[in-house]
C-alpha cells in the first residue's frame, strides 16, 4: 500500500503547502479513504473536516507523556481527542495549529473538559518531556504532548499514516510533517480528520458534533 502521493517533492518555500494539500489528496484516495462505517456508527453526520469513519488506521499508539507514564488512546475514552503530529522548533505551522486548538476550547465553553488535545512530536531528539510540557501550557493547560523512542514515533506516525521527515538547514535541521489533525468520538474511533487551513469554527463544529452522539 502506497504511502504518499506521485507527486514531484517541491522546493522548500513550498513544502508547507504540499503538505497539507498532500495529506488531504491522500485521505481522499481509495486507499485511505474510510469504507463501511463502524458498527454503531450512523451516517448522518455531516462534517467539515474529512469524514473518515470506520478507517482502518489511526486504531492506537504506544507513546510516552510528559510525565514520564506511557499511554495509549484508550487513556482518553471518554472525551473527544483531537490529534496532532508537530515539533517544538516548527515555526508556524505548529504554532497555528495549537493557537486555534486553543480556539476551539474557548469557544466550547464548559464543554472544553470534554476535549483532550493530544500532541505527538516528531521530534524526540530535541523535544524532551519538559520542553514539551512547556510548550503545550503556553497554550492551554489541558493540552498534553506525547514523545517517545524514534521507533515508537516511527510506528505512531506509520499507524495515522502521517508524513515526516527531517530536513538539515545549515548546522541544524528542521522537520517536514504532515499538518492535519485528527478527531476520535468519545469511544476512541478515528471519525475525522481536520486540514490545516480550516477555521476554528470549522474544528469547533466537528468537535461538538461528535461531543451531540450519544454515548455508547
Amino acid at each position: 500500500m502506497p504511502r504518499s502521493l506521485p507527486i514531484p517533492f517541491p522546493t522548500a518555500p513550498d513544502r508547507r503547502r504540499f503538505l497539507t494539500r498532500c495529506a488531504g489528496l491522500a485521505l481522499a484516495s481509495p486507499w485511505l479513504a474510510a469504507c463501511d462505517p463502524a458498527p454503531g456508527i450512523g451516517q448522518a453526520q455531516a462534517f467539515r473536516g474529512i469524514d473518515i469513519t470506520g478507517a482502518s488506521y489511526a486504531r492506537d499508539f504506544t507513546l510516552t507523556d510528559f510525565h514520564g507514564a506511557t499511554r495509549h488512546l484508550a487513556d482518553y475514552r471518554g472525551k473527544v481527542v483531537m490529534l496532532y503530529f508537530g515539533f517544538v522548533q516548527c515555526p508556524d505551522v505548529c504554532p497555528t495549529a495549537l493557537t486555534r486548538a486553543a480556539g476551539v476550547m474557548q469557544r466550547l465553553g464548559a464543554d472544553a473538559t470534554q476535549l483532550q488535545l493530544l500532541f505527538v512530536t516528531v521530534d524526540p531528539e530535541r523535544d524532551t518531556p519538559e520542553l514539551l510540557r512547556d510548550y503545550l501550557a503556553a497554550f492551554h493547560p489541558s493540552f498534553v504532548a506525547l514523545t517517545g523512542s524514534a521507533d515508537q514515533i516511527k510506528a505512531a506516525a506509520d499507524e495515522f499514516r502521517a508524513f515526516y521527515k527531517k530536513v538539515p538547514t545549515g548546522s541544524s535541521y528542521t522537520m517536514d510533517h504532515t499538518a492535519l489533525s485528527y478527531l476520535f468520538d468519545r469511544q476512541g474511533r478515528v471519525r475525522v480528520a481536520l486540514r490545516h487551513e480550516q477555521t476554528v469554527d470549522d474544528y469547533a463544529a466537528d468537535v461538538q458534533t461528535l461531543l451531540a452522539e450519544p454515548a455508547a
